[in-house]
């Protein structure tokens, strides 16, 4: 492996109650945890002190059949995420947004103010979504053939509204009483199928240019908008094959666009459940596949001893999986 390769970054889902039905269950967890701000705190402060480069929140919008405990009853993404900025100083905030529901006029304002708040540390992650939810925000005309033009427009505008100033657009000077050079600032000026938007945005430039953008997938039509507008994504593949594959595929097309592989971040999240030992590890599992009769929970794919997990990472990492690993 190279020693220029850019090194393994970890992000933390502390998303409440997780990522099944029954760990809401277990007597270490607060029943009402996706709704506790005491909880998302002592997380957040956990993941920064353990030296993590990112949080990480999923979102929902649609409450619908078979849903786990966390999507019925948890905080908006935004909103929790300003919570914590005040509670860590250096740790990033990822928030994810639906394009298929959210106004991209209004995301770039909430995460471009996430930004300042936290003083340079949000990204948004903007995804496609269950057409259920579309209902919600009075799409229900709309259907998942227009998903992702939707997404393409959404981000299109989003990076758009994020330029409105160049970096002195804001005087400020007192003695003269000039607040702005209104020549660096700038309209989007976007029509599209979904989404119209004129602009400017009404928020100075970010510290970091601007907000950090990921999406999230597995198909190539997210491969294709990911390569062309993004800075990583968030993807999934069940086995060390599979994600070097789709890790191989996103290189490729970066590539061939002209973009630089080692400026994007490929994460996956997994669920690894570890012990001090294997047994301990097989105790935890055993432990919450017990707590609800006939609940399947799967093996996940990192599991066992900590030695073991940490050597499985680095080989998914040395393989060219991952850039970025998401504990959830």
């Amino acid at each position: 492996m190279s020693n220029k390769r850019k090194k393994l970054k970890l992000a933390a889902n502390i998303d409440g109650l997780g990522w099944n039905y029954v760990g809401w269950q277990h007597p270490d967890m607060p029943s009402d945890a996706s709704e506790n701000i005491d909880f998302y705190i002592q997380q957040a402060k956990l993941a920064e002190s353990a030296k993590f480069d990112t949080l990480f929140l999923v979102d929902v919008s649609h409450v619908g059949p078979g849903n786990i405990p966390h999507y019925l009853s948890m905080f908006e993404g935004v909103t929790i995420m300003s919570a914590l900025s005040m509670h860590t100083k250096t740790i990033g905030l990822s928030a994810t947004v639906s394009t298929s529901y959210a106004d991209p006029y209004s995301v770039a304002r909430q995460i471009l103010s996430l930004d300042k708040i936290s003083k340079g540390r949000a990204s948004l992650n903007a995804i496609t979504s269950n057409p259920g939810g579309m209902v919600n925000f009075s799409r229900g005309h709309l259907g998942k053939a227009d998903q992702y033009p939707m997404n393409k427009e959404f981000m299109e505008i989003v990076l758009g509204l994020w330029d409105t100033y160049e970096d002195d657009a804001f005087i400020r000077d007192k003695r003269s009483g000039i607040f702005l050079n209104p020549y660096k600032m700038h309209k989007v000026n976007y029509s599209g199928k979904y989404f119209s938007v004129e602009g400017p945005l009404n928020i100075s430039r970010s510290m970091q240019g601007r907000p950090v953008l990921y999406t999230a997938g597995t198909s190539y039509t997210f491969m294709e908008h990911a390569t062309s507008y993004t800075d990583g994504v968030f993807t999934h593949g069940s086995t060390l094959q599979e994600s070097v594959a789709i890790a191989h595929e996103l290189r490729r097309l970066l590539i061939e666009k002209g973009r630089r592989p080692d400026d994007f971040i490929i994460s996956q999240s997994q669920n690894p459940i570890v012990g001090r030992t294997e047994q301990e590890a097989r105790d935890k599992y055993l432990e919450l596949a017990n707590l609800l009769p006939n609940s399947s929970i799967p093996i996940p794919a990192f599991f066992g001893a900590a030695e073991k997990v940490a050597d499985q990472v680095q080989q998914w990492y040395e393989a060219g999986a991952i850039d970025m690993l998401i504990l959830r």
